[in-house]
């Protein structure tokens, strides 16, 4: 198998070091260079000619911002930050600026706490193999877009479509490529509608609630990070926290989020399966699970649990996923009932619920 070639850039020798030691101990990577500013990085770029970029943010000279325009408009190369928890606005102001993923420092550069991202820095080096790049290319763009409304269907759409039945709840499951991929969706809404939306990002502790609070601010409908006890209302969209699984119980008549650890065997977290399997005995027919881009399986389960349920499933078509690997397990399922491009999942939820 070819090895991806990597460079690393960061001003800190120490991160550096680090970074590249636990690059090179997998073996699908080559790191072929490193730079300690931005500056020094397109040089790096232009000479190496590298597969994928690992980029610190706050550098000297030319920082990680005006660097990553530079790699993903003009290069095209897939980057992946690397950022301290305390930079969660950060991180997603770069993910709207076209960085592919990020891996969260634990703590300080200088720590030796560094060395624990090595499993998740892994994974997400991985997940360039299995890049779509026409996915890639459009999710650049589609956090910075503004709001459009969604268009009223035609009477053949609607004929072609057929309203399965009217919807009350959602639930979306993401991982690489869903940050800007969630916001395209949310942001289709012009004005709030009878749903309850929930969604099960693949995102690390301490950076859902910025998360949610930066798509409060591009969407009709009130988001928020998911805490123990949360009613789930029409027009309120709950993000399961980073590092922990949301699932929802009965309490007096109305459905309640619980905020629970995740267990030895989910591979994912926040997992989509435990949270479509918790809300598909809930919401049965009245319910849609929504399958967006990411890599692996998670999901799977889940989706045979909401049909078994009669509940309605979608798959995002390969076409706009940047990572198809969600995608495309859900529909090996065979119990999806449509796999759309992701500008037409929006318009695909209001028809079902009986909304236009």
């Amino acid at each position: 198998m070819k090895k991806i070639r990597v460079v690393v850039v960061d001003d800190s020798a120490y991160s550096r070091r680090s970074i590249t030691r636990m690059l090179e101990g997998i073996p699908a990577v080559e790191v072929v260079g490193y730079a300690i500013n931005g500056e020094e990085g397109i040089q790096k770029v232009i000479s190496l000619k590298p597969d994928l970029v690992t980029l610190d943010l706050e550098m000297p000279k030319m920082d990680g911002f005006t660097l990553l325009r530079i790699l993903t408009t003009r290069f095209s190369l897939p980057v992946i930050i690397i950022s301290a928890l305390s930079g969660a606005d950060k991180v997603f102001r770069a993910l709207e600026l076209g960085a592919l993923d990020f891996v969260a420092k634990p703590s300080g550069s200088a720590s030796v706490d560094l060395l624990s991202i090595k499993g998740d820095l892994h994974q997400k080096i991985m997940q360039v193999l299995a890049l779509n790049p026409g996915g890639i290319s459009r999710a650049r763009s589609a956090m910075a877009l503004p709001r459009e409304s969604t268009p009223v269907p035609t009477a053949a759409e609607r004929a072609g479509n057929g309203i399965h039945h009217a919807l009350d709840f959602v639930a979306i499951g993401s991982s690489t490529g869903g940050p800007p991929a969630l916001q395209q969706i949310f942001s289709s809404f012009e004005q709030k509608c009878q749903l309850a939306i929930v969604v099960s990002q693949h995102m690390p502790a301490g950076f859902t609630r910025a998360f949610a609070e930066r798509l409060d601010r591009c969407c009709a409908f009130d988001v928020k990070e998911a805490e123990d006890g949360d009613a789930v209302l029409p027009g309120r969209i709950l993000i399961a926290p980073g590092g922990k699984n949301l699932v929802f119980e009965v309490c007096g008549g109305q459905v309640t989020a619980r905020i629970v650890p995740p267990s030895a065997t989910d591979r994912y977290v926040p997992s989509v399966d435990v949270m479509l399997e918790s809300c598909a005995g809930i919401y049965r027919k009245r319910m849609a699970a929504i399958i967006l881009t990411g890599m692996g399986n998670d999901g799977s389960k889940g989706v045979r649990a909401v049909k078994g349920h009669g509940g309605y499933v979608i798959a995002e078509s390969e076409e706009s996923a940047v990572v198809y690997g969600m995608p495309r397990e859900a529909v090996a399922t065979g119990v999806v009932d449509r796999t759309i491009p992701l500008s037409r999942i929006a318009r695909e939820i209001m028809v079902q619920g009986g909304f236009l």
